[in-house]
């Protein structure tokens, strides 16, 4: 879900300086909303100039939807586990689904999220954005991951496009989500469980009687 960052021009990218850019305007983003952020206040705040903003990306709705995608790629790589991780069915759905709901407790994640649903002018188009650069990219890798189980035959998902909807949609839809707003060590408390308990239905859903458990 790496989203590549190049220079307007074809020339070298700085990665240290990009992610500078990034990190002021994920920020500021939370900080004032979409609208009130401005190309010059990322600039002041990451004590840059202007010109080296641009020189990376095209508008501030570039700048927006690569500030998305690199905080999911920072917080949830389920790629990872296509490169050869080891481990039974049970193991590898456990850490996706471990890692993608923690993601989703992240304040700066549920803040962006909160950000785009409060800008009524642009929430369209934000919403899009914000769609396109995080969670198309998760149901993707988790779709590559199923595709994979079910060819090894560890898995029966013939629609792992559905399958991996389904299975981010447990995680999305957990109360937790909820209760992290007030009750933050009631949350830690329950993670783990309440994974293992999606994973063993996802897996009871879609299991093979002779793999079901790796």
């Amino acid at each position: 879900m790496t989203e590549t960052i190049q220079g307007r021009r074809g020339r070298p990218t700085n990665e240290a300086l990009a992610q500078t850019i990034l990190d002021a305007a994920s920020e500021l983003f939370v900080e004032l909303g979409f609208q009130a952020t401005t190309l010059d206040k990322v600039a002041q705040r990451a004590k840059i100039s202007k010109l080296s903003i641009y020189r990376r990306f095209e508008n501030k709705e570039a700048l927006f939807s690569a500030a998305i995608a690199a905080g999911c790629q920072q917080s949830f790589a389920p790629q990872a586990l296509l490169e050869g991780a080891e481990g039974s069915v049970e193991d590898q759905l456990m850490a996706v689904g471990t890692s993608l709901l923690r993601t989703l407790l992240r304040p700066d994640v549920s803040s962006i999220e909160a950000m785009v649903m409060a800008d009524k002018t642009s929430q369209n188009a934000l919403s899009k954005r914000h769609y396109e650069a995080g969670a198309a990219h998760v149901i993707a890798d988790i779709e590559a991951l199923l595709r994979q189980l079910h060819a090894k035959a560890l898995l029966n998902v013939p629609d792992p496009l559905q399958a991996a909807r389904l299975f981010a949609a447990l995680f999305k839809g957990a109360d937790l989500l909820m209760i992290a707003r007030f009750d933050q060590a009631r949350v830690e408390d329950e993670i783990e469980s309440y994974c293992r308990s999606a994973v063993a239905m996802f897996i009871a859903a879609h299991g093979r009687s002779d793999h079901a458990g790796g």
